[in-house]
C-alpha cells in the first residue's frame, strides 16, 4: 500500500473544501493510505493539477460556481486519459441521477456528513489501489 493518497478537492467555497478535509481526517479508513489534499477553487486549476498527474481521487462540488462539479466531471472523463475516480458532492439526494450522467463513480449530498463521506472516499481509494496493483 502506498504511503499517501492525493485527493483533489474542487469547490469555489472554502467552507465546502474545509468540510471535506474535516470529514476525511488523516485517512478515511484504517485500510487506506493517509490523504494529502490539493485544493482548487477554479476549473483551470483543476485541469492544471490533473495534467500534472498523481491525483488518486477527485472530489468535485456539484454546486460550485460558475461551473459545477457535474460539468467538470463530465469534461475530465472525456478529456483526461486514465481519469481518477470522482466523488461528486450534490445539493440534494434526488440529484444522484445527475451524478450518473456526469459519470462520477460516487456521490454524497451536501452538507458533508462525515461518516457517509469518509466511507465513499475510502471505497474509491480502495478501488484505485486495486486497479494500480
Amino acid at each position: 500500500m502506498q504511503a499517501t493518497a492525493t485527493v483533489l478537492v474542487y469547490s469555489d467555497d472554502a467552507n465546502t473544501r474545509e468540510q471535506v478535509r474535516l470529514a476525511t481526517g488523516r485517512r478515511p479508513a484504517p485500510d487506506v493510505p493517509v490523504v494529502e489534499f490539493v485544493e482548487c477553487a477554479t476549473v483551470p486549476a483543476v485541469l492544471a493539477e490533473l495534467d500534472k498527474g498523481g491525483i488518486d481521487v477527485c472530489v468535485l462540488d456539484g454546486e460550485a460556481v460558475p461551473m459545477g462539479g457535474m460539468g467538470v466531471c463530465r469534461q475530465i472523463k472525456d478529456e483526461i486519459f486514465d481519469c481518477p475516480p470522482v466523488l461528486l458532492l450534490i445539493g440534494r439526494p434526488q440529484d444522484a441521477w445527475l451524478a450518473t450522467w456526469s459519470r462520477a463513480e460516487a456521490a454524497v449530498a451536501l452538507p458533508v456528513e462525515p461518516v457517509e463521506f469518509a466511507s465513499a472516499l475510502a471505497s474509491l481509494l480502495r478501488r484505485k489501489s486495486a486497479l494500480s496493483a
